[in-house]
């Protein structure tokens, strides 16, 4: 029996476990760089979580320092205790996955359209899509408010699952286009010989196969609903607020400035998109892979 050799990949290394071509600088000097930026990157989670669980002393202290004298978890308590900070996660939670939701239901639908039907018009309406990321935020949300305000649906939920859907689904609806180009025509046209209809062909066949592009885009798109601040501190109420203007609300102002108490809430707000991504992270990973971003 002959064992072949292992293939190499496309940077010339062997598959892990093998001997590599690198020199010993140039390896030396590949893993300094992605330690720089991978140190580079988690600097700013390190100093929200050890500000977090710093004494007031060590905070407002100058030079910083960077190793906390002690720890306390008495901010973390008085977030915990404080239910406005409770209602603005239940907000946040409420618009991002309901934002999410809608874009990616109907981001699908216009991404299939684009995908594997030709009709005129069509390219005009993507470069719609596309251009319209390009305004400033600012613009788009004067003519928001006011169009808003004439509607009446100012301070409710449905006004910040508009407002975040309108640059929520360009973005889902690109991706996914792109996850779409990856299927065969094949499989459409054998459904067709089969007798199946537009409606089978997309949700039983086609659905199906993208889940990891339609979850990488859901995730994309709750993320950006959960961090936006401009849409949801102009168009929002207090029973309405999400966490970016109601922490900065709360615990910012022009007399005192609590950081702490912002730090331990910005913690406590951001576990639930850590806990959703490590449950999707699979998904998340094969969408990415399948073309998810390639649009």
């Amino acid at each position: 029996m002959t064992i072949a050799p292992l293939p190499r990949s496309t940077f010339g290394r062997r598959r892990p476990g093998g001997p590599t071509d690198e020199s010993g600088p140039v390896r030396w000097l590949r893993r300094t760089s992605l330690t720089f930026i991978a140190l580079f990157g988690l600097a700013p989670a390190y100093w929200l979580v050890t500000t977090a669980i710093k004494p007031d002393g060590d905070v407002f202290e100058f030079p910083p320092r960077l190793i906390p004298s002690s720890l306390t978890l008495s901010h973390l308590s008085t977030v915990l205790g404080n239910h406005d900070v409770l209602r603005y996660l239940v907000n946040s939670l409420l618009v991002s996955s309901v934002t999410a939701l809608g874009s990616v239901a109907i981001g699908s639908y216009c991404a299939y359209s684009f995908s594997k039907f030709r009709y005129r018009g069509r390219r005009t309406i993507m470069l719609t899509f596309l251009v319209s990321q390009l305004f400033p935020h600012v613009l788009l949300l004067t003519t928001m408010y006011a169009l808003f305000s004439a509607l009446g649906l100012l301070n409710t939920y449905l006004v910040l699952i508009i407002a975040f859907t309108t640059f929520t689904l360009p973005l889902c609806v690109w991706m996914l286009k792109g996850v779409f180009d990856g299927i065969p025509d094949e499989i459409i046209e054998a459904a067709k010989i089969d007798g199946a209809g537009q409606g089978v062909i997309i949700h039983r066949i086609l659905l199906p196969l993208v889940r990891p592009g339609l979850v990488a885009a859901g995730m994309f798109a709750f993320i950006r609903g959960w961090n936006d601040f401009v849409f949801a501190l102009t168009l929002s109420g207090d029973s309405t607020r999400t966490l970016p203007p109601g922490l900065v609300n709360t615990y910012l102002s022009e007399s005192s400035n609590r950081w702490p108490e912002l730090m331990a809430a910005s913690l406590v707000c951001s576990l639930p998109v850590v806990l959703i991504f490590l449950l999707l992270q699979r998904h998340f990973v094969a969408g990415l892979s399948s073309g998810a971003v390639k649009a």
